[in-house]
């Protein structure tokens, strides 16, 4: 009565709330609606009222919906994986946990993550990929310390227990882990996890040959489980029981509770199948009574086409008759000559299906290819930059300046090809994702425009800003992306205007509800492009001209990778350009919108702000993680010309332990190394010490993700081999930080 009372109210509130707007007192009972739901949906799963379970849950996630509330969205999420967990459906669960999980970090909900987390081990434990269970044990008994919830630790150390069960030889490891659980949540009085602690334990002796203790926790998890009707876990107990029984010799009684186990199991099966029946026909019902119906109307207007052309075809007959005694000859003649036309055709078939099958390969040997030797050029042109930076800053003569110079723009040029190649490769490849986040886009374009004062300043070119003060705070889409367009654009605009001026202009189009339409402009008082080059100049390895390639250098990939990138996020790049004039390039992307412009942000301020200044390194202790010997002489040098302390580790291992002992105000991790790499370094550092700034130096390849570097603990990432303003932009950015945490 309790339970349908509740989805009574959740039915008229969500009638209610198409009708008219909620206010903050509808709202906040909608909540506690929704709060009484999930915690009913999770007592229905235990006592296995899957039905039940399945109407509260799904009540609960349109409501969740209908105020626009991604918490509680996520927790139905979980809570519903939990039940699929439960009737042994995993893919469905992995689906709904993957869900949740991509809200639940979006808005930094760790108690949901952990919980998230935990329900990902039990699916891995359950599907036997017990190193993937343990890795989400770690991180939701991470979350779950760093939020004191001795619950939580007391869940994980039950389902680690659990898992070394599932090992078959660590019984005794199992036991432990057990017992520890047992006093957490005898603390928090939960009586399902207790009763679950009960039932591993018993199997735990049973596993060590100790059938008494076996025989007395099982008799613990049986009390519990009928007490709060816990059926799955009644029938669980029974069967371990009957096992015991026999084990002890006790035949009669095994027997006996043989059979309760198979009669509880009989009615668990006949409730399952029940639920799927409700799940199946809640899902297909609608569906195929509008299939039904489509098909009783198509029947009907085809019955009457049928009427018409049976009058019209007794009319015509004895005319069509006569036609088709005339053309019988034709045809014969003409079928004759098809046939030797599809002959003809699937010959031509065949080779083009064997055509098709080589350029596939070719084009899957290309892309393995430019990804092997761009990532294999990034060592040696490691050296080639740093060392050349190295000695522009040693006070070279005139001479000496000039050539070093030379050197330092071959350097950087090649290191622009391999990065746009690198880059196009991937869009070839279809490597490239869309990722979905929340961010700040005017800050996110005032660091691009930081990151590339300095290349503007040497060209005597000023970058200005004009930002809409009506866009929203917070957007939602894929800012690395945004970024990316951005870099190409601005710095092609940079490359072809000398002593000009370049802005970067944002408006707000349109917005509707939510959703928002931002315009991106680009224009600059550079060289300009011809009219007949415009439409070529998105093309790879495409400029404006000879001349042009000759006077300003470039790879002309730069505006094919935007092309690309836009096109990916449903969107194309407009020129319009005069000779001699300049160029304004300009697009168009949808947003949706997360946080609405604040009071502060109608005060548009679009003054760029300066580089941070290097003094922020002087004197702080840096650890380099690198085994090449000429690299870390590199990284070294270029450091301690700033004033910082080094301290080099030649492998993981060592920097774990040099990490322990020291303190260091940054780390700098190589990922390819011997022994542990750099990812599982990271990982072990983040277990001692979760606040130090990490930031992996790596050749990144076509097959590396960058979301598997933040996963593992990374704050931050530069590509080798990199400029030297990058890289103490992105170095000084984290001291600053931690200098303002301080």
């Amino acid at each position: 009565m309790k339970n349908f009372t509740l989805l009574m109210v959740a039915f008229l509130y969500f009638s209610f709330s198409y009708s008219q707007g909620k206010s903050l007192q509808e709202v906040d009972e909608i909540n506690a609606t929704i709060e009484q739901l999930l915690e009913n949906a999770e007592e229905s799963i235990n006592s296995i009222h899957f039905d039940q379970a399945l109407r509260e849950l799904n009540t609960a996630l349109e409501l969740s919906r209908s105020i626009d509330h991604p918490r509680l969205i996520a927790l139905s999420s979980s809570i519903l994986a939990q039940l699929y967990y439960v009737r042994h459906e995993h893919d469905r669960a992995a689906t709904e946990l993957q869900r949740a999980i991509s809200i639940q970090r979006e808005i930094e909900d760790e108690e949901g993550l952990a919980y998230s987390y935990l329900n990902f081990g039990k699916i891995f434990t359950a599907k036997k990929i017990f190193d993937r269970a343990t890795e989400y044990f770690d991180l939701a008994e991470a979350l779950y310390k760093k939020q004191e919830d001795s619950e939580g630790i007391g869940a994980v150390e039950l389902n680690r227990g659990i898992l070394y069960l599932n090992t078959a030889e660590r019984p005794h490891a199992a036991l432990s882990l057990l017992n520890s659980a047992e006093k957490k949540l005898r603390i928090q009085n939960n009586e399902y996890e207790r009763s679950r602690v009960h039932y591993y334990k018993a199997r735990a002796y049973q596993a060590s040959g100790q059938l008494a203790e076996a025989m007395a926790e099982a008799e613990k998890s049986l009390k519990t489980a009928q007490k709060n009707n816990f059926a799955g876990m009644i029938q669980h107990t029974k069967l371990v029981q009957s096992q015991l029984q026999e084990e002890m010799g006790n035949y009669q009684e095994a027997l006996m509770l043989l059979r309760e186990n198979n009669k509880i199991q009989d009615s668990l099966y006949n409730l399952n199948a029940e639920a799927l029946a409700v799940d199946a026909s809640a899902r297909y019902g609608v569906d195929s009574m509008k299939s039904t119906m489509s098909e009783l109307t198509r029947k009907k207007e085809e019955a009457e086409r049928t009427l018409k052309v049976n009058k019209l075809t007794t009319i015509l007959s004895v005319a069509l008759i006569t036609i088709l005694s005339l053309l019988t000859l034709s045809l014969y003649k003409n079928n004759n000559l098809r046939a030797r036309a599809n002959d003809l055709l699937q010959k031509k078939n065949s080779e083009l299906i064997t055509a098709k099958d080589n350029a596939e390969k070719a084009s899957l040997a290309k892309a393995q290819f430019l990804s092997t030797i761009t990532h294999e050029l990034r060592t040696p042109l490691y050296a080639v930059t740093g060392l050349t930076h190295l000695l522009l800053e040693e006070s070279p003569t005139e001479n000496q300046k000039e050539h070093l110079n030379s050197l330092k723009f071959s350097g950087e040029y090649l290191l622009s090809l391999i990065n746009n190649i690198l880059d196009l490769n991937k869009l070839e490849a279809k490597k490239v994702e869309m990722l979905e986040s929340s961010f700040n886009l005017k800050k996110r374009i005032t660091d691009v425009l930081i990151a590339l004062k300095n290349s503007a300043e040497d060209k005597k070119t000023k970058l200005h800003i004009e930002f809409d003060p009506e866009i929203p705070k917070k957007l939602k889409g894929d800012p690395l992306k945004i970024s990316q367009i951005l870099i190409n654009l601005i710095g092609n605009s940079i490359k072809f205007t000398e002593d000009g001026d370049i802005w970067v202009r944002v408006k707000r189009v349109s917005q509707k509800d939510s959703k928002v339409l931002l315009r991106f402009e680009v224009q600059d008082t550079g060289e300009g492009i011809s009219k007949e080059k415009q439409k070529a100049i998105f093309e790879n390895f495409t400029q404006g001209s000879l001349q042009i390639n000759r006077k300003f250098g470039g790879t002309g990939l730069g505006l094919s990778i935007v092309k690309n990138l836009l096109n990916l996020m449903d969107s194309e790049i407009h020129l319009e350009s005069e000779l001699g004039e300049g160029s304004l390039f300009h697009f168009e992307l949808n947003f949706e919108a997360m946080e609405p412009a604040s009071p502060q942000d109608q005060k548009s301020n679009n003054e760029i702000p300066e580089p941070l200044s290097n003094d922020i390194m002087h004197n702080k202790k840096i650890l380099i993680v690198e085994d090449n010997k000429i690299n870390q002489m590199i990284t070294r040098k270029i450091l301690e010309k700033n004033k910082v302390i080094c301290d080099v580790a030649d492998n993981g291992t060592t920097a774990i332990t040099k990490v322990k002992d020291n303190e260091f105000d940054l780390i700098l991790m190589d990922i390819h190394m011997p022994g542990i790499s750099g990812i599982e370094a990271t990982r072990e550092i983040r277990k001692f010490n979760e606040s130090i700034p990490i930031i992996a130096l790596t050749a990144v390849t076509l097959e590396e993700s960058l979301d598997e570097f933040y996963l593992n603990g990374f704050n931050d990432i530069i590509p080798k081999p990199y400029k030297t303003e990058e890289f103490f932009q992105k170095i000084n950015k984290y001291l600053s930080q931690q200098k303002a945490t301080i």
